[in-house]
């Protein structure tokens, strides 16, 4: 129960992320932001250092 809290905690603060995407339901966060426009200028210095991968700026709202 303290596990799922903390997760849903974390989440509520820096719902913004930066994820690898390889298929809807298979993704890897690379990392959490608070403002969309932090989560974009990382997004943007990670194409041009990976630039064969797909990334993406969600808003991960879920509980896992």
């Amino acid at each position: 129960m303290l596990k799922r809290q903390t997760k849903t905690y974390r989440t509520a603060l820096a719902p913004w992320a930066v994820v690898q995407w390889f298929s809807p339901k298979e993704r890897t966060v690379i990392h959490r932001f608070r403002s969309r426009s932090d989560a974009d200028g990382h997004l943007t210095v990670l194409q041009r250092l990976m630039p064969e991968a797909d990334l993406r700026v969600i808003v991960d709202v879920e509980q896992d």
